[in-house]
């Protein structure tokens, strides 16, 4: 066994059962590990100097084969179902074990990170990720929080993640439902990833982690969204699934970028748990999304993308591989990035967005709180395609706190610890539509991106607080009138669409799909939050 690199020369990789290895690669600059992917045949330089791969067979994560250890720290606790799938202890034990085998006498590389950004080390945490590839290491390198020389002189983990994609498991003995396998071991602190190379596996999975560990640690809001900060340290908010445009309508020139995808709202704070972005590129354009454009050079890691022939030049419009085109940056990468990837304060605004495939919802409106706490538990989207394994076209769909695959514990855990902050915080809640408008999905079109931004820096600049608003007739929705640089006659959904009857009977059936989706929780919400719901119209 040879070990090379920088690390705590007490660092053991034995400890956790991996011995016999060829070599152990730790902590290679992004410099070493481009090379070793480049030498392995495992990737070659784009013009613009980014690493292109191919995550193989899966260019999405595999939602159903996502599973958490059950034990004495989950049993009670975890949310268990549909999402949070219960795994045998000592199924998981023997598992662990075999990839350690697999391992054995291959080149692994070890990379140390940290998983948030928080001003107080109450929130800190370690994690050691040992990858089976050199771009899988890269990918950590980038997205996680980066420790100084002088800490990783010491370092010691707290979660270790165990990546293998040339693994594959056998279900019939190892409890698994396929091959490849995300399992969550809470009791033992660690996180075993096999059978796939798509990179967002280790990215989930750590903030599934998160999002166990935190709400039990003071009175932080794990939270899928970005951030950004206006120049006067006002703190935005946008919460969203993959698809709806989190990581593109929080890189703003004007306002730095805390984070792209995965934060935390402590009574003090606003932090980022990672350390890079993580951000979708199919049909990307420097015109429409500059920032991220830019963002792709040395360094970064493009997945599953297609060049123009004979040349290395991306073709950011190519779907042959998959929808789910991807790349991966250090945070430093965009050019006005906040450095400390936190703000003190509460958020001034927070906008929910939704990515709604029926054309009824407006393209932006402002919430009560108490609409606010319906729409986060309800979290309806539509899902894009190539984002999840077997997703062609787009979905509605609901995912409580518009993060449900992440979410191990109860919803209502997270949304209580919402409703109080936002009562606390006294912040603006606007739901922005950036699906279809004029018609449901193949009818009519996709919002324009440009008005989206335009009515988003209304709402942040406050040009939507003076301006007139009408209730929208069965979601009860505030609807502003005009906005600053977007035609007032798309403001109002209906208006958009050709039939008027046609848009309230697709109304009517949308919100139906709220309220009985809702019903789930209606045992737990209150009188407020239940009379937030849409109400469908008896007559039209």
């Amino acid at each position: 066994m040879q070990e090379v690199g920088f690390r705590n020369p007490a660092a053991s990789l034995e400890t956790i059962g991996l011995k016999g290895f060829k070599t152990a690669f730790w902590n290679l600059s992004p410099e070493e590990l481009i090379e070793h992917s480049i030498v392995k045949g495992m990737g070659q330089l784009a013009d613009s100097g980014a690493l292109a791969i191919s995550t193989g067979t899966f260019t999405g994560r595999s939602p159903e084969d996502r599973f958490i250890v059950e034990d004495d720290q989950t049993r009670n606790d975890v949310d268990w179902g549909k999402v949070n799938k219960p795994f045998d202890a000592a199924k998981f034990d023997q598992l662990w074990d075999k990839v350690c085998n697999y391992l054995g006498d291959k080149e692994i590389y070890v990379r140390d990170v940290k998983a948030n950004a928080s001003a107080d080390p109450l929130y800190h945490m370690r994690i050691r990720v040992i990858t089976e590839y050199p771009w899988s290491n890269q990918f950590a390198y980038n997205m996680f929080r980066r420790p100084s020389r002088e800490e990783l002189a010491t370092y010691e983990p707290g979660w270790t993640v165990l990546c293998a994609p040339g693994f594959e498991a056998d279900p019939a003995v190892d409890g698994t439902r396929q091959a490849n396998f995300a399992i969550m071991n809470v009791g033992k602190k660690r996180l075993l990833i096999g059978g796939t190379g798509y990179t967002g596996e280790i990215k989930k999975g750590i903030f599934s982690t998160i999002n166990f560990v935190l709400p039990t640690r003071g009175n932080a809001l794990p939270m899928h969204c970005s951030a950004n900060l206006g120049e006067a340290g006002d703190i935005a908010l946008f919460f969203g699934l993959s698809g709806t445009g989190k990581t593109t309508l929080s890189a703003d020139p004007n306002r730095p970028l805390i984070g792209d995808d995965e934060h935390a709202w402590s009574d003090a704070e606003v932090f980022n748990f990672e350390g890079g972005c993580y951000a979708k590129v199919i049909d990307l354009t420097e015109e429409k999304e500059p920032d991220i454009y830019r963002a792709i050079r040395h360094g970064a890691i493009l997945e599953n993308i297609a060049f123009h022939e004979g040349t290395r030049t991306v073709d950011y419009a190519d779907r042959s591989i998959t929808e789910n085109t991807r790349v991966s940056y250090p945070i430093h990468f965009i050019a006005n990035a906040v450095p400390e990837s936190n703000a003190p304060g509460n958020p001034k605004n927070i906008f929910f967005l939704t990515c709604d495939a029926f054309g009824v919802l407006p393209p932006i409106s402002k919430l009560t709180p108490e609409q606010a706490m319906f729409h986060f538990v309800s979290g309806y989207t539509a899902k894009v395609a190539g984002t999840e394994v077997g997703i062609t076209d787009p979905k509605t769909t609901f995912s409580a706190c518009f993060g449900a695959p992440f979410l191990p514990l109860h919803p209502t855990r997270y949304a209580d610890l919402l409703g109080k902050k936002l009562r606390e915080s006294k912040a603006n809640v606007w739901l922005v539509n950036t699906g279809w408008s004029g018609g449901s999905y193949g009818v009519g079109s996709r919002i324009k991106l440009k008005y989206t931004r335009a009515m988003i820096t209304a709402a942040l600049q406050g040009a939507l607080d003076s301006v007139e608003y009408t209730e929208h007739r069965v979601f009860g929705l505030a609807m502003p009138t005009s906005c600053p640089n977007v035609p007032s006659e798309i403001l109002n959904p209906r208006n958009t669409w050709e039939s008027p009857n046609a848009y309230d009977a697709k109304a009517n059936q949308l919100a139906n799909a709220f309220i009985a989706n809702f019903s789930k929780f209606a045992d737990q919400a209150s009188p407020e939050i239940l009379a937030a719901a849409p109400k469908p119209l008896a007559t039209f």
